[in-house]
C-alpha cells in the first residue's frame, strides 16, 4: 500500500496543477487532486466554501486517512473542513502559502501583502468585467520574479482566460471574507506549514505565525519560490513531502497493516 494524498488547488485553478507533482512523488504515494465546486469539471456546482469542504469530506471518508495538501484557496478549503469535521480523517496537513484571513486589520497583520481590506473586498464587483486584467495579476502573482515553474506563464494565463470568472466569485467572496484563525489551534496532527520566500502574497511570519498556532507544525520555506513552491521548485517541494512523511512516520500505520 501507498500513502494516500489528497491535493486541493487554488482559487481559479484545477486539480490539474498537481498532475507533476503526483508524478514526482513516485509509487510510495498515491495521489488525488479533485476538481473544486466552481471549477474544472465541477463548473455548475455551487461555488463555496462550506461546499468544497463537503467535497473534501466526501473523499476523505473513501481514502485511508490521506495527507490534505491544500494550495492557497485550498488551505482555506483545508481549514474550513477541519473546523466542521476535525483531524480524525487526516493522517497529517500541508499548506502552501496561505493566510486564515485574507483581509488585514489594525490587529491583523497577515492578511495580502500591500492591499487594504477595502480594496480586497471591492474586487469582486471587478472580477467579472475585467476577468482579463485580473487573470493577468494572477499570473504575475503566482510566481517569484526569476522563477522557472514547472508550469509556464503562458500556460496559466491560457487557462485562466478561459475560465467563466461569474462562476468564480462567489468563492472568492468566501475567501475574502474568511476568518478560520479560531481553526488553526484545533489542528492536533502533524502539519507543513509551506511558504515561498519571495511571494507576493503573503509573508513568511504568515506562516511562522500559523505553525506557532497549531500543536504540531513547523515551517518548510522555500527561498527562490513565490505563492506556488510545489511549481516553482517541485523537486524540492516532493522531497519536503517525502521527509515530512519519514518524520513524523506517516507511513508507519500503512506498514504496519502490510504486515498483519
Amino acid at each position: 500500500m501507498t500513502v494516500p494524498v489528497l491535493f486541493l488547488h487554488g482559487w481559479s485553478m484545477n486539480g490539474a496543477v498537481f498532475d507533476d507533482m503526483a508524478q514526482r512523488l513516485g509509487t510510495g504515494f498515491t495521489c488525488y487532486a479533485p476538481d473544486l465546486p466552481g471549477h474544472g469539471n465541477r463548473l455548475e456546482d455551487d461555488a463555496s466554501l462550506d461546499s468544497c469542504a463537503a467535497l473534501v469530506k466526501r473523499w476523505i471518508d473513501r481514502l485511508d486517512r490521506p495527507i490534505l495538501v491544500g494550495w492557497s484557496m485550498g488551505a482555506g478549503v483545508a481549514w474550513r473542513y477541519v473546523a466542521q469535521h476535525g483531524t480524525s480523517g487526516l493522517r497529517g496537513l500541508v499548506t502552501i502559502d496561505m493566510s486564515p484571513r485574507m483581509l488585514p486589520g489594525a490587529d491583523w497583520e497577515h492578511g495580502l501583502i500591500g492591499q487594504s481590506a477595502e480594496a480586497i473586498l471591492e474586487t469582486s464587483g471587478r472580477i467579472v468585467p475585467e476577468w482579463p486584467r485580473i487573470a493577468g495579476s494572477i499570473v504575475r502573482n503566482m510566481y517569484a520574479r526569476n522563477s522557472a515553474p514547472a508550469l509556464s506563464r503562458e500556460s496559466v494565463e491560457e487557462f485562466l482566460l478561459v475560465q467563466d470568472p461569474a462562476r468564480l466569485r462567489p468563492l472568492w467572496d468566501d475567501l475574502a471574507t474568511m476568518d478560520e484563525r479560531q481553526t488553526i489551534p484545533l489542528i492536533d496532527i502533524p502539519y507543513l506549514v509551506c511558504c515561498g520566500a519571495q511571494s507576493r502574497l503573503y509573508s513568511v511570519e504568515t506562516a511562522r505565525f500559523i505553525a506557532s498556532q497549531a500543536q504540531q507544525a513547523r515551517v518548510e520555506c522555500f527561498q527562490h519560490s513565490g505563492h506556488s513552491p510545489h511549481l516553482e521548485e517541485p523537486e524540492a517541494f516532493c522531497n519536503a513531502i517525502r521527509s515530512f512523511v519519514a518524520a513524523e512516520g506517516l507511513a508507519t500505520e500503512i506498514q504496519d497493516k502490510e504486515t498483519t
